[in-house]
């Protein structure tokens, strides 16, 4: 934010109005008070402790705003479609960094309730920033009726690094509510040798379940990496009510220990890998907007298992099955599991 030299788009699901909130804050206002046209838009759903002073001091800037009594979408927390929970910040059309960091003290481990927190995201240039720029530009359009391509750098910046890189956007205003979760069935099943997912929740459909389990009755390396801390008890425990069947099939799953893990990032063979926000389960699937970038590249692909492989070190695989745990999550599990159409 603060090399940027004509504007800046930044959308959060969740800006807290903490330490990090404000140091936000702070860099969005300097670069508005240098001649930087800044846009900045969060979801009314995740950021809804977000205090309206936070807001008067980045309008009061220059800052352009979402105005929240006439913006679309959900506006309380108890209203479960149209949540956006994409993380998307832009430089000048140049540079994007997308993934699973929001704002606040948590994502930085200051909160020592979740302990070291582990999340991924990702730094893109080159054409690639224009897909992503242009998803923003869709949200903004859509929660505020403002156009604003003609705004916006649409020359393709060229990037140093020559990875073919795709950013996919997914959410329920598609033709087809089932983008997000044909886009894991189509990463699974195209597996050859292995697939690693990391997600800190695991509520997925009966289809993804099936391409994981159909991948690793081949022999396919399947690896899933969850959180053992919990943030949210009902996906936590509804994921158990997957393990006993995937298991089976010769699934491995993994619960990282040193703190809780944030990431959204899927690994398939040699040649693809993705970072991004999409957890894996039903509401990202369907209920939310979210985006995944995608690398089509051994280099990339190679990074982000030399990550993995450090994460899993630091995990433990679940050997038990559901009757061998704890009586909460044997009686539980079953009964969170009602609820997945929705977690």
């Amino acid at each position: 934010i603060d090399a940027s030299n004509n504007y800046v788009l930044v959308q959060f699901y969740i800006v807290r109005d903490d330490m990090l909130g404000r140091r936000l804050r702070d860099h969005m206002i300097a670069a508005a008070q240098r001649g930087v046209a800044v846009w900045f838009m969060t979801d009314a759903v995740g950021s809804h402790a977000l205090p309206h002073s936070y807001s008067l001091g980045l309008q009061a800037a220059g800052v352009n705003l979402v105005d929240p009594g006439t913006r679309r979408g959900p506006k309380h927390r108890f209203l479960l479609n149209f949540r956006n929970h994409r993380k998307t910040v832009i430089i000048d059309g140049k540079i994007g960094f997308t993934g699973g960091l929001n704002v606040g003290d948590e994502y930085i481990g200051k909160d020592p309730t979740f302990g070291p927190w582990r999340d991924t995201n990702v730094r893109i240039s080159g054409p690639v920033v224009l897909q992503l720029q242009l998803t923003f530009a869709e949200d903004w359009h859509w929660v505020t009726d403002e156009p604003l391509l003609e705004l916006l750098n649409w020359t393709a910046h060229i990037s140093s690094q020559d990875l073919a890189a795709l950013v996919i956007a997914t959410g329920p205003g598609d033709n087809t509510t089932e983008t997000g979760s044909m886009m894991y069935f189509s990463a699974i099943s195209a597996a050859k040798h292995r697939v690693w997912i990391a997600s800190p929740y695991f509520v997925p459909d009966l289809d993804v379940v099936a391409a994981l389990k159909h991948a690793a009755l081949k022999g396919i390396d399947v690896r899933i990496l969850l959180p053992d801390i919990i943030d949210h008890y009902a996906p936590w425990l509804a994921a158990y009510s997957y393990f006993d069947d995937l298991r089976a099939a010769g699934v491995r799953i993994f619960r990282y220990k040193p703190g809780f893990m944030h990431q959204k990032v899927i690994l398939v063979d040699e040649t693809f890998a993705g970072i991004g926000t999409t957890n894996l389960d039903n509401r990202s699937f369907r209920l939310n907007f979210e985006a995944m970038a995608f690398f089509f590249d051994i280099m990339a692909a190679q990074q982000v298992s030399e990550m993995l492989k450090i994460d899993f070190s630091r995990s433990d695989e679940i050997t038990k099955g559901l009757e061998q745990q704890k009586l909460l999550i044997r009686l539980a599990a079953p009964v969170a599991r009602l609820f997945a159409p929705v977690l």
